[in-house]
């Protein structure tokens, strides 16, 4: 019997053990989850990837140089251009409509181009677009011609040659170019440049708000549209009038024809203001209130970034008040001066001076 207890001490004294162990130990769900890795993006190279070796710069020179594309985005003309880092364009907002205001667009969202140059440097790689800000020299060009007793001759060439129809980007990083391939290049230039576009028409309607472009697939015109919107989506209008709407020039684009729907697009400056539809019916439908909102146009981003016009010149000194000075606009007209008292007059008539201090 002894035996027996002694043995069932010892059973209860393991099952008390193990049970004291489960319940410190976590269970299962009660685990921390392990950390988990981050999603390799075959877009991104990885921030420990080394530097660009001399064959993958080769290679990138050689696969991207002369590749056409479609533009995603608006290219101001000048030697500034766009700067692509980690997905986000600059300049954009005020300083690219200010840039645009100054120099005009070089390419326009949705516009066919090509890449003419490409250069890899420390931290960025610059594609340079329909021949870049600046015209290179061909290699013609770079050959001198001697005169006599070998003076060489001026060549007016070597001076560098604006290109109005060029831009570039540059493709900038943290501290290096890392090694990755012309497959995340492409990638990583998405932002700007579309490498898969069949064709103008879908390389612009991808730069729109989904509202626009489900619009203009319906062909169906929106208050608030842009003029390059209304000709996507309708077509050049058959029928233009322009008139005026006391002190608003404005432009009416007429779609369509009796006995079928015809519609009246009114356009002030870059904008549709309304839009009225003739049924077939005798219904008539006239649309006025904004329907989508877009950045503001390239002539009122002008007329905000002109310099105004300086004040009209005076001759008071700094400090008078110009409240005494009279305003032929208001009706005012100044009082006669009155001699002082303390200065003794000429006798008789002398002139218009004496007439005024007599009040004559």
């Amino acid at each position: 019997m002894e035996r027996v207890g002694g043995s069932s001490l010892l059973v209860l004294i393991l099952l008390l053990t193990s049970a004291l162990a489960r319940a410190q130990s976590p269970t299962a769900t009660e685990q921390p989850a392990p950390p988990a890795t981050p999603p390799s993006s075959a877009s991104h190279p990885a921030s420990h990837a080394p530097r660009i070796s001399k064959q993958t710069r080769l290679e990138i020179i050689r696969d991207f140089e002369t590749q056409l594309f479609y533009a995603r985005t608006v290219f101001p003309m000048g030697t500034k251009g766009l700067k692509l880092k980690d997905g986000v364009i600059s300049p954009t907002g005020d300083q690219m409509r200010q840039e645009l205001a100054l120099w005009g667009p070089a390419i326009k969202p949705g516009d066919p181009a090509h890449i003419s140059f490409v250069q890899v440097k420390d931290d960025h790689i610059r594609f340079e677009l329909n021949g870049g800000p600046i015209r290179r020299k061909k290699w013609y060009q770079h050959v001198q011609i001697s005169g006599a007793n070998g003076t060489p001759v001026n060549n007016d060439s070597n001076e560098p040659i604006e290109n109005p129809h060029g831009s570039f980007v540059d493709l900038c990083f943290d501290h290096y170019v890392p090694e990755l391939t012309a497959k995340q290049v492409r990638e990583l230039l998405l932002p700007v440049l579309d490498f898969k576009a069949q064709n103008k028409e879908q390389a612009y309607l991808d730069t729109l708000p989904p509202k626009v472009k489900a619009a203009i697939l319906a062909h169906y015109v929106l208050v608030g549209m842009t003029p390059d919107m209304v000709l996507h989506a309708k077509g050049k209008p058959p029928k233009k009038v322009r008139e005026k709407d006391g002190e608003t020039d404005y432009e009416e684009w007429i779609y369509g024809e009796p006995p079928q729907d015809v519609d009246f697009v009114r356009i002030v400056g870059e904008e549709v203001v309304r839009v009225e539809t003739m049924k077939v019916g005798g219904e008539k439908i006239v649309r006025t209130e904004r329907e989508i909102i877009l950045q503001k146009p390239e002539k009122e981003a002008k007329q905000q970034t002109a310099e105004p016009t300086p004040n009209a010149p005076s001759l008071r000194r700094p400090g008078e008040d110009s409240q005494d000075v009279p305003n032929p606009a208001n009706g005012a007209s100044p009082a006669p001066p009155i001699a002082p008292p303390d200065v003794p007059q000429p006798p008789g008539d002398s002139g218009p001076g004496y007439r005024v201090a007599a009040g004559r």
